[in-house]
């Protein structure tokens, strides 16, 4: 190797090198003022102190060059986007856009955040090019688009503001679709000055890739998320489909009782579809019986392609005529082991740590209460510092110093050095806390009370919906009216008048 040869070997590059927190790129930006292109900075150190990517791209409202701008970054509680704008000298013509800069998540996620106060209008919202927007009350919907980053304030503006834009022309040309989307723009205003609380806000993206921002202060019912999987319809949106898999396709046969029931604690495995990659994988499902309770199926997915997994806790049987709420007082090591199961539909509460879990969350579990503990603090700390032990350099002092009391305050707790109390409160009573005492004697530390369900949880659950007396009646009516108006649209297209 001659003299003059550079022989250096290059690191790979990580992604987290790109898409530096925003407390970085600021960093970056205050010890380098000749940054974004400055006319002042040499030809050989742009790339390096560039913050700002610029790209001359065209203007489709003009047709000449205009800039397009680039930052990669990462949002706290969240993950990495491309916040991109352009604008045109020429024109004068902006526009803004975010995207993820990940991939399509495993599941889809919905979001319902409830504003009840002025401050709510602060909360930060990603909505993704998939994501569905819905302010319920206002009975309005947003479909997929153009992704965008704003807070509630900023994203229902811009709903009401577009709205706005051809009203003149509507007024004119369609003065019934003139008056109802006025109604909209009133309603929308009002909300915006505070005079419509509360109501609610919902985003739902089958990619995953939206979100909400969460407080730690926020009670059951203010902010929640779900994560679903998607249909067949939505993953061919997505432009996902199934594909050859290594996955085995040998399942085996799965044996069952003399009449037809499933036998408990055996496994039974069955062909599923991975979330994921949409490759073909195997889901494993055993009943078990919990003593002085019920029955409940654990099922257990892995796909071998990918490495998804997931594992949930499904309880069956009617549907109880009352919800169950059970108060545990931990005040022990042992209290710490007792078993316990929280289903999808229970909500937990721990007033002396500062928790609660809305319903959903976690989806089912059957643990301990060391490990259901353990669980909702992985799960937050990696929502709130994905910067690593240091934590994210963009969360604000205050609430970084509240979020690292209370993860101290849950640590101690899951160590047992505190006492205190866990809540559950299921409108199915489908949840179940083990006694320290005989099943027949009461458990000084635990107690259990039945509750009626409100109107809402039963709205939640379907509830309100769900016929069970006298539907053959009902569908029967149902078909003879869809029969009826079938009639008498063949007789309006062959012009005879309909009978009476």
């Amino acid at each position: 190797m001659s003299a003059g040869e550079d022989n250096t070997i290059l690191a790979p590059v990580t992604g987290s090198e790109f898409f530096q927190k925003i407390g970085d790129k600021a960093g970056q930006l205050n010890s380098s003022p000749a940054v974004n292109g400055d006319a002042t900075k040499t030809e050989g150190n742009d790339d390096e102190e560039r913050i700002v990517e610029q790209i001359e791209s065209l203007c489709m409202n003009c047709h000449e060059n205009g800039t397009t701008r680039m930052l990669l970054t990462a949002i706290p509680y969240f993950r990495e986007v491309i916040v991109m704008s352009f604008s045109c000298d020429h024109c004068g013509f902006s526009n803004n856009e975010i995207q993820a800069a990940g991939t399509i998540q495993p599941r889809g996620s919905s979001y319902l955040l409830r504003l009840t106060a002025m401050p709510d209008f602060e909360r930060s919202v990603v909505k993704s090019d998939t994501a569905i927007v819905k302010f319920i009350e206002l009975d309005l919907e947003v479909p997929a688009g153009r992704g965008q980053l704003s807070n509630v304030e900023g994203l229902l503006s811009s709903i009401v503001d577009d709205l706005e834009l051809g009203q003149e022309a509507r007024k004119e040309q369609a003065p019934e679709v003139y008056e109802k989307i006025a109604e909209v723009i009133t309603k929308g205003r009002s909300m915006l000055a505070g005079e419509s609380f509360p109501f609610r806000l919902s985003v739902d993206d089958p990619a995953g890739n939206s979100w909400i921002a969460p407080n730690m202060r926020d009670g059951v019912g203010k902010w929640e998320k779900r994560d679903y999987l998607r249909t067949p319809e939505q993953n061919e949106a997505l432009g996902l489909g199934a594909t050859q898999s290594q996955e085995p396709t040998d399942v085996p046969a799965n044996e069952l009782g003399a009449g037809g029931e499933i036998i408990p604690d055996q496994v039974y495995a069955f062909p599923a579809t991975c979330p994921g990659c949409m490759h073909p994988c195997t889901t494993n499902m055993k009943m078990v019986d919990i003593p002085h309770f019920k029955a409940v199926v654990l099922m257990s997915t892995v796909c071998h392609d990918c490495g998804y997994r997931s594992n949930d806790v499904k309880t069956g049987g009617e549907i109880p005529e009352l919800g169950k709420k059970i108060t545990l007082r931990v005040e022990s090591e042992e209290d710490l082991a007792r078993d316990i199961l929280k289903s999808e539909s229970c909500a937990l509460e721990c007033p002396e740590l500062s928790l609660q879990v809305n319903p959903g969350t976690l989806g089912g579990r059957f643990t301990t209460v060391e490990g259901l503990l353990t669980q909702v603090r992985n799960d937050l700390h990696n929502q709130i510092f994905e910067g690593g032990q240091g934590g994210n350099d963009s969360i604000e002092s205050g609430e970084r110093t509240r979020w690292t009391e209370f993860f101290d305050t849950l640590d101690q707790a899951i160590r047992g050095d505190i006492k205190f109390t866990v809540i559950l409160t299921d409108p199915l009573a489908s949840s179940y806390v083990q006694k320290a005492v005989d099943p027949d004697q009461i458990d000084p530390q635990m107690t259990e009370e039945d509750y009626t369900r409100t109107e809402e949880e039963e709205e939640d659950l379907g509830l309100l919906d769900m016929k069970v007396e006298g539907y053959e009646q009902g569908h029967a009516e149902e078909q003879a009216a869809a029969k009826k108006a079938e009639e008498e649209e063949e007789e309006k297209a062959n012009g005879i008048a309909p009978s009476s």
